[in-house]
């Protein structure tokens, strides 16, 4: 286990993350808490890149989103998009998921928002990835969502 492992040490650091997936995937979200809680808490106390954080606190949204707790949820999914944006700027693809990842979330509550961190990324990922990418679909089909979810939607709203 990596319990037996140095507190530095990378293989101690890949092996809890790799627990956590492992965990999340077989659906124990809340043992996978408990995991990358600490995996934050070690890499923040031993000063670990900016980058291996974030890869961190998306995970650790993920597995919050798992547990039904949007708002911790959304609140680390918005860091982690700051963050990439900081770090790496908007012409990224890392920073690109982290908007696509914070703006599922948003759909949930927060259409408004969501609508306009889409609308402005939409045309990055044209210009950065391309028109028929993955990711750019995917932020295409946010976009439709959070049309035909908001109650508010009016009909020009829907065109």
């Amino acid at each position: 286990t990596y319990l037996g492992r140095p507190e530095g040490d990378w293989a101690r650091s890949s092996a809890m993350m790799m627990l956590g997936n492992g965990l999340s995937a077989a659906g124990h979200d809340e043992d996978a808490l408990s995991v990358r809680e600490a995996e934050l808490s070690l890499r923040r106390r031993l000063g670990d890149s900016e980058h291996n954080i974030l890869v961190v606190q998306s995970n650790l949204a993920t597995t919050y989103q798992e547990l039904g707790r949007l708002e911790e949820a959304l609140q680390l999914e918005r860091d982690v998009y700051s963050g990439y944006l900081r770090l790496k700027g908007e012409r990224d693809e890392e920073t690109l998921i982290a908007a696509n990842n914070h703006a599922n979330l948003l759909i949930l509550k927060h259409f408004e928002e969501a609508k306009a961190l889409i609308r402005n990324t939409i045309p990055v990922a044209r210009r950065v990835l391309g028109e028929g990418h993955r990711l750019t679909l995917k932020m295409k089909k946010i976009y439709a969502e959070v049309s035909y979810k908001n109650p508010d939607a009016t009909l020009d709203d829907l065109r």
